[in-house]
């Protein structure tokens, strides 16, 4: 039945053309190719279906009635196919994990540029740490995720570069400590994510050893508890001012050591993502070139 279906759309796409060769080229086969099949499909009618003219092919009194009958109906066919199509683009769920920090400068733009022009998706969003978005990508319980990119060392994931973050001190305005500063000779006491998150594992790689008086796991705490007054805390510099401000905190640049962290999206190595999966990508994509991002495999 495959190769009777696309005899007859062969078929079709020679009547409307009129000519064998520019109907060998819409169709990307070859003009003996395009003459063997539709003379197979004649045979199989027992009828032929083309008389040549001065003006090309001119459809038999059995042609005409064949077009007249498979017309409407492939026209139905790939008009529900396409509706099928736009359903899948604009239903549906998608599923996204990502590391908190983010969801303050760069996942609520990304979501919002999505839902704007997918309003019917269910979009569901897992703020985890680093190695959780991961696992939850490997495992299939996510299609995407925003994670950093010391976290992805496994080769079951594709990785595609985003934005860059620079890393900041975050003090209370009445703080002391001005200017850009050298941790390395800094006694700090931190408020801080836990031992598995890639931005506390990213301080003790960087050779500091602070003491660290409260782990917490958003950053809604973080910023309360440090505004408390118990210690400081380290997070990207693309922190919002007026976020900080609302706490009575403010950045200090990082002169030394080098505190840099770079987001990337990854999704299932062995995985095509699906139309949905594939809209979410692009808008990150876009996002991150808007904020100076890589967005590159």
């Amino acid at each position: 039945m495959e190769i009777f279906d696309r005899q007859l759309r062969y078929f079709l796409s020679i009547a409307e053309l009129r000519s064998l060769s520019k109907a060998a080229d819409v169709l990307d086969q070859t003009q003996s190719g395009l003459s063997k099949q539709l003379a197979t499909l004649e045979a199989t009618l027992g009828q032929a279906l083309f008389i040549r003219t001065g003006r090309g092919l001119e459809l038999t009194e059995s042609g005409v009635k064949l077009y007249e009958a498979t017309r409407p109906a492939y026209r139905d066919i790939d008009a529900a196919v396409e509706s099928v199509r736009r359903q899948g683009v604009t239903h549906g769920t998608v599923r996204l994990a990502t590391v908190h920090t983010l969801s303050y400068y760069f996942t609520s733009d990304v979501i919002a540029s999505f839902v704007s022009t997918h309003p019917h998706v269910n979009l569901s969003l897992m703020g985890r740490s680093s190695p959780e978005v991961v696992a939850l990508v490997e495992s299939g319980k996510a299609d995407l995720g925003f994670v950093y990119d010391s976290a992805v060392d496994s080769g079951a994931l594709t990785s595609r570069s985003l934005i860059e973050c620079e890393m900041a001190l975050i003090v209370r305005c009445d703080s002391a400590i001005v200017g850009a500063q050298d941790l390395t000779k800094l006694e700090m006491r931190l408020v801080g994510f836990p031992p598995q998150y890639a931005l506390r594992r990213m301080i003790h790689s960087a050779g500091l050893q602070p003491m660290f008086v409260a782990e917490v796991e958003t950053i809604d705490v973080m910023l309360r508890l440090v505004s408390s007054g118990i210690g400081d805390c380290i997070l990207p510099s693309r922190i919002p001012e007026k976020l900080l401000e609302e706490h009575g905190l403010r950045k200090v640049p990082v002169a030394r050591p080098m505190l840099r962290r770079r987001v990337v999206l990854i999704t299932r190595a062995d995985r095509t993502p699906s139309a949905l999966t594939a809209d979410l990508i692009q808008c990150a994509t876009h996002v991150a070139a808007g904020m100076g991002g890589g967005g590159q495999e």
